[in-house]
This record gives C-alpha cells, structure tokens and sequence, in this order.
C-alpha cells in the first residue's frame, strides 16, 4: 500500500538536488534512482534542465518572505505542473496515485514531484517547515521533518558550530561590576 509517496520524500530530493545541482543527465538519473524514483525513459538533456528550472522555481518558494508569498509562488508552480491525478501499477509495486501522466519525461516528472510534495509538505507539516539552515555561511534549504516542528540548522555539525560560537561570544563579554 502507498499512502503518500509525495510528501516527505519528494521535498527531500527537492533539497538534495538544489543544494548541490546535478552536473549531467546522468547523474540526475542516477541521484533520482537512489531517492527510489522508477525511471521509465531515458534521461536526456533537455530533462536536466527542465529539472533545474523546477529547482529554481522552488528556491524561490524556499526563500520567500512570509507565508503568503510562499503560497503564491508555489501555487504558479503547481499551475505550471498541473496535471491530474491517475492511478498506476507502472513498476509493479501496486496501485498508487501519481499527479502526471507516466509518459512523460523525466524533467516534467520531477517538476510536478516538487511542486506537489512540496504542497503537501508545507500544508500537513506547515507552511514554515522549509527553509535554508541557520547558520550565516551556511545555504544549505531543508525540510523540517521534525516532530516539534523548531528545527532551525541543516546538521548537528551547523548546529553544533553556531552553539559554540554563541558561547564564545558570552565567553568574550566582559563582566559588568
């Protein structure tokens, strides 16, 4: 049974693909296989760059300013990825919906993934768990998957870095008499 596979796991392949963007076809096919997706066409160019402007487009989502933003800058990408939902037993592994036709190529795939996981992400997570890491130097977008919903650094290294920094700040305070 498949209960949603366009959640959890389409915004994290969303956020692995825009922190360190795929160079060639080749290696978008190879990193969507590692996430799990079944590939039934061959990837090609015109793919790899169909992919990084759904990658672009959701950086802008990610990096948008208040809620209202990010939902109308994600509502013209699922616009521009509409499709309707169809049931599918493409691989074998059981009936489960997808928001595309199976013929489509794989650029046009992951845009409609990105568009719509990322939708369901932020309206049953909420609409603040996407962001890039807290640390200043660090650009590092992800999705907060946490239970409390407070997750505000993309490691335990970037968490751990900006902690010890904050307490050699105190640290170098002098004391008041």
């Amino acid at each position: 049974m498949h209960l949603n596979p366009y959640g959890r796991d389409a915004v994290n392949l969303a956020a692995d693909l825009a922190n360190r963007r795929p160079a060639s076809a080749e290696e978008l096919a190879d990193r969507c296989r590692a996430a799990g997706l079944v590939l039934e066409h061959p990837v090609t160019s015109r793919d790899l760059e169909r992919a990084l402007s759904a990658l672009e487009a959701w950086e802008e989502i990610v990096d948008a300013g208040d809620e209202h933003e990010r939902a109308e800058l994600l509502n013209r990408m699922l616009a521009a990825a509409a499709a309707y939902p169809r049931l599918t037993d493409h691989a074998g592994e059981g009936w489960h919906l997808h928001y595309r036709d199976d013929r489509q190529p794989l650029g046009s795939v992951l845009f409609a993934l990105i568009a719509v996981g990322t939708a369901l992400h932020l309206v049953g997570r909420g609409m603040h768990r996407l962001r890039r890491c807290a640390v200043t130097e660090c650009t590092t977008i992800f999705a907060d998957t946490t239970r409390t919903g407070r997750q505000r650094y993309c490691s335990h290294r970037c968490a751990n870095r900006d902690a010890v920094r904050r307490h050699r700040a105190r640290s170098a305070q002098p004391i008041a008499p």
